[in-house]
């Protein structure tokens, strides 16, 4: 039976999803805009900037399930411009290993929630013991 994870740390949101939902094999992250994790409104700025805040909160995710970033195997990349695609690139990145990254795929979507710039949802592998 899956595990539908509400993280205590995100901002309460209203919408009817799970933060992550964790099943045998994987867990699995809604799509994540830069949020401040405070006050639980979302954070524009440059590409770099939301990018890099969206990363951190995927990585600190994942630590709170026992998993890091080298268990990433899936990534979608959400862009409101495609033009943004190497600064993004840029902080996306070095967050993972050389040779350690994940499959991904990148689109253009014509708006993202809370007006941001970048969502980027994924899926993550859960190591065996």
């Amino acid at each position: 039976m899956p595990d539908h994870i509400n993280d205590p740390g995100m901002p309460i949101h209203t919408a009817p999803f799970s933060t992550m939902v964790r099943d045998d094999n994987y867990v699995f992250l809604s799509g994540l805009v830069a949020t401040d994790m405070e006050g639980g409104e979302t954070v524009f700025g440059d590409i770099a900037d939301e990018t890099r805040l969206v990363m951190t909160t995927i990585r600190r995710l994942l630590a709170s399930v026992g998993l890091d970033m080298e268990d990433i195997v899936r990534v979608d990349v959400h862009l409101t411009d495609l033009d943004d695609m190497d600064a993004m690139n840029a902080i996306f990145g070095p967050f993972f290993a050389e040779g350690k990254r994940p499959a991904r795929t990148t689109t253009q979507s014509a708006k993202l929630a809370g007006g941001s710039s970048v969502e980027i949802t994924c899926m993550a592998r859960i190591r065996e013991a």
